[in-house]
Order: C-alpha cells, then structure tokens, then sequence
C-alpha cells in the first residue's frame, strides 16, 4: 500500500513538472511573438533569390506554403528548364491550343492588357529576341541587324490566342516564344501575400529578386523603408528610400542583368520594337502600387518607354505611382508619391529634379 502512495505521488510530480514546463513553453513562444523576432528564408527560385521575413505566429507555416506556391507557379511558367505550361505553348506554336491552368491563363490576360496600354513597349512574345542575345547565359552575344530583322517578325502580342472558357491558348505562327520573365515573379509576390493573410499575419515582408511587397507596417508600426538601388554601385548603395505600407515595389534596370562589349552595356530589357536592348535614355524605372503584377508589367513598359511618355502613362492610372533615374542621374517621382520619397545620405551623384 505504501509502495501505492508513493508511486501516485510520484505521478502527480511528473504530471506537475510537466503541466509547468508545457505552460513555460507557451510563456516563452508568447514572449517571442511578442518580441516582434521574424521567420525569416532565402531560396533560389524563379532564377532568383528570394527572400520572405514574417512575423506572427504561423510565420513559419506561411513561408513554407508560400514557398511552395513560388516553386509550384515557377514550374508552370519558366522557359528555363524542360516542362511546364509555358514551355508546352511554345512548343505547339502555329499548331492549335495548349491547356493551361487558371494560374497561366490570368498571367497572358495581364500581359495582353499591359502590352495595348504601352502600346506594345510591354510584350511576352518577345523571346525569340531574348534568346538571341542570351544576356545572362554562356551564350550571350550581339545577333546582326539580320537576324534582329528576322527575329522582330515574331514578335507580336497580338498573336496570343486566349480562350478563357477552356482555359487555353495559343500562339499563332511558328516559332514564336512567350517569355514571362518580365511579370511571373509579379504574380508570385501577390500569391505569397494572399497566403500571409490566410494565416492572420499582418506584417510582412517578401523580396522576389527586386520586386519588394510589403503587407502592412513593421511590427513597431511604422512604414517599411524600401531602398531604391544606385543603378552604378554595388548591390546595397541606394539612390532614394520609400516609406511604405501594404506595397508592391519593382524596379527595372539596366543594371540588373548585362553585358559589355567595347565600353557599350548590353542589358537584358529588349525593347520589342527594335529587337535590341532598351535605350530610352532612362537606367532605372521603379513603380510603386497595390499589386506586384501590376508594378511588374509597368516597371519593364515605363523603361522602354522612356521618361515623358512613362511619366505620362503612370500620371493616368490611379493608384500607380514612380521612381524614373535618368542616364545623366537626375531623379523623377511621379506627384503622388513625394511625400513618400527622399533622397538617401549616399546619392549625391543623383540630382533630384522637382519638376519636370
């Protein structure tokens, strides 16, 4: 009996010491959420990294189902590696339909529509051109006027056939190449917003390669401060900052992706007009607005426009506003987003011009 005693006591003890440690773990996971301590992850997807910090207390259950949806939207749209939707309609070109997914069919819908608002400055059939050059691949070079000339008779936005009720499209001549290059990585970051929200997280941050958004403020509350990069210095050097709340920020550049031949920078935004990489006179065009696919598409279609006339798009859309970094450094912001812009310590090569 007494063995009993002692054994029930012994129970109720463990049982105690466990109750206890259970509620000092919960105290401590508390203090953690609390302390405002990210979940932070990096991976290399969509051919770039990508970098997600959230906070909250499903944090790390929303990254992982937001990296799952990258590498699941990745495979649908790269023409980087074998397989995927993208790939299948290129390779059925002038033949007849391909099926595709809700996912792809909206990502062409957008791109059509971007592409008649710039007036075909914005188009995904332009990869024919971009595999000509190569820029970024062992197999960069300059293609002859020729070749460009040739090249330039497949690109046509104009020429992507899309039927909505059956989820499917096609491209109508042979040869043709859609390259969503310039607004997938767009479509990923709202994505991978959606996911935060479904799991209650109200602050955010996610970097898809240089297409930044952010979902409501810092955990101090106060906005989150979004560099925009020095096109002419390393990685981290800054022209301007933005302080922002619930934004989607890219940029383009000629900075991002290119190469040199005889003291002349090749980059990778190929204008669809002229077959060859973008001279419009500007090295960096930023666009701040609610959606990533939206800043994604205008940032690619106000560099290859030019100031004036992207200046003049942006000003027409409510709700979409920009950062515009001439060739001879002087420094544009549309007129909605001034009180959200200053000049960082570091760009005194930049000259901010007020008025245009």
């Amino acid at each position: 009996m007494k063995k009993n005693i002692v054994y029930i006591f012994a129970i109720l003890i463990l049982v105690s010491l466990g109750i206890y440690c259970i509620a000092k773990f919960n105290s401590f996971s508390d203090k953690k959420d609390r302390s405002g301590d990210p979940f932070e992850t990096s991976d290399f997807l969509m051919n770039t990294i990508i970098t997600q910090r959230i906070y909250g207390k499903n944090a790390k259950k929303a990254t992982q189902e937001a990296t799952e949806r990258i590498k699941e939207l990745e495979s649908k749209m790269t023409i980087n590696s074998p397989g995927g939707e993208v790939n299948d309609l290129n390779a059925q070109a002038g033949k007849g339909f391909v099926s595709l997914t809700q996912d792809t069919v909206f990502v062409l819908e957008k791109a059509l529509y971007y592409s008649e608002l710039s007036g075909g400055a914005f188009d995904v059939t332009v990869g024919p051109l971009v595999k000509a050059w190569g820029i970024n691949t062992p197999n960069e070079r300059i293609p002859s006027e020729n070749e460009i000339e040739e090249l330039l008779t497949l690109v046509n936005y104009k020429d992507i056939n899309i039927d909505r009720e059956n989820l499917q499209a096609k491209l109508e001549r042979p040869g043709q190449i859609v390259d969503l290059g310039a607004i997938a990585k767009g479509y990923a970051g709202d994505e991978v917003i959606k996911i935060y929200k479904k799991y209650g997280i109200e602050s955010a941050y996610v970097n898809l390669g240089g297409n930044v958004v952010v979902l409501g403020t810092k955990p101090d509350g106060t906005p989150w401060r979004i560099g925009i990069q020095d096109p002419r210095k390393p990685n981290g050097f800054y022209v301007a900052i933005l302080t922002l709340v619930d934004k989607a920020v890219v940029t383009s550049g000629d900075y991002e992706r290119y190469f040199e031949r005889d003291g002349k920078r090749y980059h990778h935004i190929i204008d669809p007009r002229t077959g060859s990489p973008s001279h419009s006179g500007l090295i960096s065009a930023t666009i701040v607005s609610d959606s990533s696919i939206d800043a994604d598409a205008l940032s690619t279609s106000v560099f290859i426009l030019g100031l004036d006339k992207g200046m003049e798009l942006i000003e027409s859309l409510p709700g979409i506003e920009a950062v515009f970094i001439t060739e001879n450094k002087e420094v544009y912001v549309t007129s909605g987003l001034t009180d959200y812009f200053s000049m960082a310590g570091e760009s005194r090569d930049y000259k901010y011009v007020e008025k245009r």
